[in-house]
C-alpha cells in the first residue's frame, strides 16, 4: 500500500491509449520530410513535438512544422481508446486531488479526453502552460503547485522514460505503466506495473491509498 495525497497522469499511454496515432502521424512527418522514422521513434514518447523536431531536423522551422503536425494529428481519434481503469479512477478521485500533465497541446488533449468520454481536470497542465518539456521537472512541479500539496505526497503516473524522468526530478513518487515502452526502459519509476487497472484507489478523511497486487508489478523500488 502507498499513501499519498494526489495523483498526476500523464495522458496518452496512461489514460488513452493513442500510440498508433502518434506513431501514424510522425511516421508521415518523417516520409514528408525524408527523414527515417526509426529515429524519430526511439525518442518521441512523452516529449513536447517541437522537441523532437528540433533535435532531428534542426534545419526546419520547428514552430511551424510542431503547429502543422498537431493541428493535423488533434483531429484524428480513429481507434482511440481509454486504458481500462482510467474512467473508474477518474470518477472515484474528488476533483482537487488529481491532474493531468501531457506534452501536447490543450486543444489535442481535450479532444481526446471528451472522445474517449474522460472528465476534464480542474488542473491541466500542456504543452501550452511551460516553457521546457519532459524531461525537465517543470510539467509535474507546476501541477505539484497548483495542486497544493508536498511533492513527496503526489503520485505521478507515466508510461515514458522522459515522464518519469520529469516526475522524479519534481519530487514526486512515480509509478510506470509498461503500455508503450519496455518495462526495462521504466526502471527509474519507483514501481512498474504492467496495466493502469492493476492499481487500486481508495479515498479517505485524510487521502487517497493506492493498492496494487504483487503480481501484477513488474518492479517494486520502494
Amino acid at each position: 500500500m502507498h499513501t499519498c495525497s494526489a495523483l498526476i497522469f500523464d495522458l496518452d499511454g496512461v489514460l488513452v491509449d493513442s500510440n498508433s496515432t502518434s506513431e501514424k502521424h510522425w511516421e508521415l512527418w518523417a516520409n514528408q520530410h525524408g527523414l527515417p522514422y526509426e529515429q524519430i521513434a526511439k525518442i518521441h514518447h512523452g516529449r513536447p513535438t517541437i522537441e523532437i523536431i528540433r533535435t532531428v531536423a534542426p534545419h526546419l522551422d520547428a514552430v511551424a512544422e510542431a503547429r502543422l503536425k498537431e493541428d493535423a494529428e488533434a483531429d484524428d481519434t480513429e481507434g482511440m481508446t481509454a486504458f481500462p481503469g482510467a474512467a473508474r479512477l477518474l470518477t472515484t478521485l474528488p476533483k482537487n486531488r488529481w491532474a493531468i500533465v501531457t506534452s501536447g497541446k490543450r486543444r489535442t488533449a481535450t479532444i481526446r479526453l471528451n472522445f474517449v468520454k474522460l472528465p476534464i481536470p480542474e488542473i491541466f497542465v500542456t504543452s501550452n502552460d511551460i516553457t521546457r518539456g519532459k524531461p525537465d521537472p517543470e510539467p509535474y512541479a507546476q501541477a505539484i503547485t497548483r495542486l497544493g500539496f508536498s511533492a513527496e505526497k503526489c503520485v505521478v503516473l507515466e508510461d515514458a522514460p522522459a515522464g518519469i524522468e520529469s516526475g522524479l526530478a519534481a519530487g514526486a513518487f512515480v509509478i510506470g505503466l509498461a503500455t508503450t515502452n519496455d518495462p526495462k526502459a521504466l526502471s527509474a519509476a519507483h514501481v512498474v506495473l504492467k496495466h493502469l487497472d492493476d492499481l487500486k484507489l481508495t479515498v479517505t478523511q485524510d487521502g487517497l491509498q493506492l493498492t496494487w497486487d504483487s503480481a501484477a508489478s513488474i518492479q517494486d523500488h520502494r
